[in-house]
């Protein structure tokens, strides 16, 4: 082997280097697309988990009262000197939009308007 072959030996190709660059791009893209989705999962996840207590607070007004309630902030006063069924913070969902409310009855629905925060599409969250 003459001199010259071993020095070309030695180094990376462009190719190969590119190559390289590329798979690393790849992968990167992967994991930044698996992060942001696993918030939107987690906020989801507390919106629904904050539907949930609602929904129970409800219940136990109605218990303690014999109706409804009219609308959300009745959770966040006391019934009869008790304490607050809510605290006023939890009437937001995770992305920090009030929650809907409407009580037909006896019936009730919380709603979120989930993440594009605009009520009756397609990723809304309800009870």
């Amino acid at each position: 082997m003459t001199n010259s072959r071993k020095l070309r030996r030695k180094g990376f190709t462009l190719v190969e280097l590119l190559l390289v660059i590329t798979i690393l791009g790849i992968l990167g893209t992967v994991v930044v697309v698996n992060f942001a989705s696993a918030g939107d999962d987690a906020r989801k996840a507390t919106t629904l988990t904050s539907i949930n207590a609602i929904t129970q607070a409800c219940d136990i007004y109605r218990m303690k009262t014999g109706r409804v309630p009219r609308n959300l902030e009745d959770l966040t006063n006391g019934i009869n000197d008790d304490e607050p069924l809510l605290k006023a913070g939890a009437l937001n969902d995770a992305w920090g939009i009030p929650f809907e409310y409407k009580a037909e009855g006896k019936k009730y629905v919380v709603r979120s308007a989930g993440a594009d925060g605009v009520m009756n599409t397609e990723d809304d969250l309800t009870n």
